[in-house]
């Protein structure tokens, strides 16, 4: 199984260490498109602050983050599995896996980012700020410069089993599925189930969407289920207890329903 999944905007950040290197990356075929995202970033906030900022939309308290951006090149990196501190994360607690759990989070998730195009969570990066919805002056629209250099990598790294994607409409954008591997990939929609009036009322849940997909994502982890096809994906999870309903007007997405978020 393949898992894709969004990055966050909560970073930790290292103090000391090795910078990156791009050529020791996962996904080698995306090395020049990185150079190309890392050189325009840098560029850009080692110049004018207050365009930088614009570009990335970052708030005034956030000014901070132009800083370090224009030393990347040079910044501590660490494994992108302790780097990223968003929600989903929190709820996934890497570190906090078992073993053989670890060993199945390392061969299988797989990271999307707007600087990156996509890293594994044991590939070394540095702290940074650049969402998919970024557009660069030089290198336009981020979600559409990275769509042919990773429709390639894409191709050789999905093996045969399925594809769970997790990640949010900005990282979806950067590349879709097509064909056969189109077939084998399930989205996921959480929805919240209350009862009104002794009526249920469904909704989709927002914030906490990426908490349930990342308590989700380490059940499946950690039960060690064979995952060779979407059927065996969704059994898997109704047998770990989650609420699972397929909508057949959407091939492919599974609906997740829970009543505490």
């Amino acid at each position: 199984m393949l898992v894709l999944l969004p990055p966050s905007e909560g970073k930790a950040e290292k103090t000391s260490g090795a910078p990156v290197d791009l050529g020791a990356l996962s996904l080698p075929g995306l090395t020049a498109a990185r150079e190309r995202v890392l050189d325009e970033l840098t560029g850009l906030c080692s110049g004018d602050a207050d365009k930088a900022a614009d570009v990335l939309g970052l708030s005034e308290g956030l000014r901070g983050e132009v800083a370090r951006n224009a030393a990347l090149r040079h910044a501590p990196a660490r494994p992108a599995g302790e780097v990223y501190t968003g929600v989903l994360y929190d709820a996934l607690a890497l570190a906090t896996l078992s073993a053989p759990a670890r060993r199945r989070a390392r061969a299988s998730l797989l990271i999307f980012s707007g600087l990156w195009g996509a890293v594994r969570i044991t590939d070394r990066i540095p702290a940074y700020r650049c969402s998919g919805g970024v557009r660069l002056p030089g290198t336009g629209p981020l979600g559409t410069f990275w769509r042919g250099p990773l429709t390639e990598a894409m191709e050789e790294t999905a093996d045969g089993g399925p594809v769970l994607d997790l990640r949010s409409s900005a990282y979806a954008a950067m590349w879709r599925p097509s064909g056969d591997l189109a077939r084998r990939t399930v989205t996921v929609r959480v929805l919240q189930s209350r009862v009104v009036n002794g009526v249920e009322r469904r909704s989709v849940v927002s914030h906490f969407n990426k908490a349930t997909k990342g308590r989700l994502l380490r059940a499946l982890l950690e039960s060690g289920a064979p995952l060779r096809s979407p059927v065996r994906l969704t059994a898997a999870l109704r047998g770990l207890g989650w609420t699972v309903e397929e909508d057949p007007a959407e091939p492919g997405r599974l609906d997740v329903v829970v009543r505490e978020v």
